[in-house]
């Protein structure tokens, strides 16, 4: 397709703080690409967690309504903006896109394009985009667990938990994951030995298991449990909170969880007993544009190979069409299962 031509576009948008069926379908002529960029036709795209807050207006930072949702993509490259090769046609990407995902075709910058390996399936490709990335940095850049240590991994069964799980026992390292009694056999096929998140002795369990302490824990649920957290770390230990999901549906100013949650990882910080704590945010960086795409880019093509090389197995929920986007994130919302829901093309 000449880059000349325009494409009709299917897109959901999230018109603003609606249930799933408040979701509105919109159809429009989508402009030929920019000088850089790239019309992507989306073969698969999903449901995080910040499309979760978005629907509430609750995540930090969001756009302002209405708008069209979708933090990651992936997709064949249907025609090229000036200053592109035009050889990308035809070629399947990833790019994390903060919005727009859910839509038919899309435009997006070519610097942020990661190409996924031959023989990699857009779904189970889409399924480790912004979880695998999320992930693989939270292991390797922000505790930096080194073989033969031992985490905790808060929802062991959800998208970047799962995940987390494989990319530890990948490298080496123990893993104690907690995750409803339902998911547990899988936790285990997965390499971690399980504990029931329901259970109110959840951590007295888990300081049964590592009763010197872990090297780290990947905490998304903050709230009161946060506490108890950090006091499995050993010295040395790292805490790494990457998600506020206890304050999912409470009123209020919607970066107020955040600031509280800044200032409490800060002050613990500043404690004189060895262990460290941190707020992963898949955006920081982003002013040094290109060192951040640079790091995207390395990290998340280290994912996609594993999956290439069946090191690592995408775990899929459920692959649900565009045009019934409203059940995917019902669906998501339900948190009833083990994965990623993904939002594919409709056929």
């Amino acid at each position: 397709m000449a880059g000349s031509v325009t494409t009709h576009v299917t897109e959901i948008v999230l018109p603003g703080p609606v249930e799933s069926d408040g979701l509105e379908v919109r159809i429009r002529e989508l402009p030929a690409p920019g000088k850089g960029q790239v019309v992507l036709r989306m073969e698969a795209t999903g449901v995080s967690y910040a499309e979760q807050q978005m629907r509430l207006g609750k995540y930090y930072d969001q756009p302002s309504f209405p708008f069209v949702p979708g933090y990651d993509v992936v997709g064949t490259v249907a025609a090229t903006g000036a200053g592109v090769d035009p050889a990308l046609q035809g070629r399947r990407f990833a790019a994390v896109t903060k919005i727009g995902g859910w839509a038919s075709h899309l435009h997006v910058a070519a610097a942020d394009l990661v190409p996924v390996p031959d023989g990699v399936d857009a779904a189970a490709a889409e399924t480790v985009v912004l979880n695998g990335v999320t992930a693989w940095q939270m292991l390797h850049r922000s505790a930096s667990v080194r073989e033969g240590g031992l985490i905790v991994v808060l929802g062991a069964n959800g998208g970047v938990g799962s995940t987390l799980v494989q990319l530890a026992r990948h490298a080496g390292i123990g893993v104690i994951g907690t995750a409803a009694q339902r998911h547990h056999d899988t936790v285990r096929q997965l390499g971690a030995t399980p504990v029931d998140y329901r259970d109110s002795d959840m951590y007295r369990q888990i300081r049964a298991l590592a009763p010197d302490g872990v090297d780290a824990v990947f905490d998304h649920v903050g709230g009161t449990g946060l506490t108890q957290s950090w006091r499995l770390l050993r010295k040395g230990g790292t805490l790494v909170n990457y998600g506020t999901a206890s304050a999912k549906g409470e009123a209020g100013n919607a970066a107020l969880p955040f600031l509280k949650l800044i200032a409490r990882l800060s002050a613990w910080n500043h404690l004189p007993n060895g262990r460290s704590a941190t707020f992963y945010n898949f955006w920081a960086g982003r002013r040094r544009l290109a060192t951040f795409r640079a790091r995207l880019s390395e990290d998340l093509t280290q994912v996609l190979r594993l999956v290439a090389d069946g090191a690592l197995t995408p775990q899929i929920a459920a692959q649900i069409p565009l045009g019934r986007a409203a059940d995917a994130l019902t669906l998501a919302e339900s948190r009833t299962v083990l994965g990623k829901v993904v939002i594919i093309a409709d056929s």
